[in-house]
C-alpha cells in the first residue's frame, strides 16, 4: 500500500498542530477564582459588556481580545493635603477597601479600562475627602465633628463608586494631622473650655444646694409657724395630763409631788 498519498494530509495535519499550538494562548483561556472577564469581538460588535465571563476554562476566536479583572477585595492607601473651611492645610491618611461589581465588569471596562483604580477609585476618594473637609474648620475636623466628617466622606465615596460599577467595603481615616502650632492652639482651647465647663458645673451644683437648703428652711419655718399657732394653753394642759397619766402607769420608780405647779400640773420626779 502506497502511503505517499497520505503525505499531504500528514503535512497539513502537522502544520495545523503547530498553528494550533502557536495560537493556543489566543484561543484558550482560564479565568481563575476571584476573577471575571469580558471579550472584545473585533468583527462582531466590539466589547460584549453584558456577558461577563465567570471563572473556568474557555475558548474564543484568536482575533478577539479578552480582559481579565481581579474582583477580589482590594485596598488603596492615600495620603493627601487638603484645605479646611478657612484655607488651613490639613494632612489626611485614608485607606479604602473596594472591589468591582461582579456583573458590571463590562461597563467598568468600557468607561475606565483595566487601570480603573488610578482613573476612578483614587480620584473619587480624593475628591470626597477634599469636598467634605472643605465644609468644616480644622478645629471641628480635629475634635468635635470628626465622626460626622468621616461619615460624610464614606457616604459620598460609596455613592460615587457605586454609580461607576465599584462597591466600597470600608473607608478608614487613619490619621488627621494639623500643623503643630495649630494643633497646640486647638488643644489649649479645648482644655480651657473643659475647665470652664467644670467650673460652671461646680457653680450650678452649689446654686442647686443653696436652693435646696433655702426651700428646706422655708418649709421648716412654715411648719413651725403652723405648730406654734396650734399650741394653745388648753392643748398644752391636756397633753400634760396625758403625759402624767402615762408616767403614773409606768412600773419604774418615781416620786409624785401632788400640788399645784405651773398651770395646775402635778410634778413627777422619778428615776429607774
Amino acid at each position: 500500500m502506497d502511503n505517499r498519498k497520505f503525505l499531504p494530509f500528514i503535512v497539513i495535519g502537522v502544520i495545523g498542530l503547530f498553528i494550533l499550538f502557536g495560537l493556543s494562548s489566543s484561543i484558550f483561556y482560564t479565568i481563575e477564582a476571584g476573577e471575571r472577564a469580558v471579550i472584545f469581538k473585533k468583527f462582531q460588535g466590539g466589547l460584549d459588556k453584558d456577558n461577563v465571563i465567570p471563572q473556568g476554562f474557555g475558548m474564543k476566536a484568536p482575533w478577539n481580545d479578552i480582559y481579565v479583572y481581579d474582583v477580589k477585595e482590594s485596598s488603596v492607601e492615600e495620603k493627601m493635603d487638603v484645605l479646611d473651611k478657612n484655607g488651613l492645610s490639613i494632612n489626611v491618611d485614608v485607606t479604602l477597601r473596594f472591589h468591582p461589581i461582579y456583573d458590571e465588569v463590562g461597563y467598568l471596562h468600557e468607561n475606565f479600562g483595566t487601570g480603573y483604580v488610578n482613573t476612578l477609585v483614587i480620584p473619587e476618594v480624593r475628591s470626597a475627602v477634599r469636598q467634605v473637609m472643605g465644609r468644616f474648620t480644622a478645629e471641628e475636623i480635629y475634635s468635635t465633628k470628626r465622626s460626622e466628617v468621616e461619615t460624610m466622606i464614606k457616604t459620598e465615596t460609596e455613592r460615587s463608586l457605586m454609580q461607576n460599577n465599584c462597591q466600597m467595603k470600608a473607608l478608614l481615616i487613619r490619621s488627621i494631622n494639623l500643623p503643630d502650632q495649630i494643633r497646640a492652639a486647638i488643644e489649649n482651647k479645648l482644655k480651657q473650655e473643659q475647665e470652664a465647663l467644670a467650673y460652671q458645673f461646680r457653680l450650678d451644683k452649689e446654686k442647686s444646694e443653696a436652693e435646696r437648703k433655702r426651700i428646706a428652711a422655708d418649709g421648716e419655718a412654715i411648719a413651725n409657724k403652723i405648730i406654734n399657732s396650734s399650741l394653745t394653753p388648753e392643748l398644752l394642759k391636756m397633753r400634760g395630763i396625758e403625759a402624767t397619766l402615762e408616767l403614773a402607769k409606768s412600773p419604774n420608780s418615781k416620786v409624785v409631788v401632788v400640788g399645784s405647779g405651773k398651770d395646775g400640773m402635778p410634778l413627777i420626779l422619778g428615776n429607774n
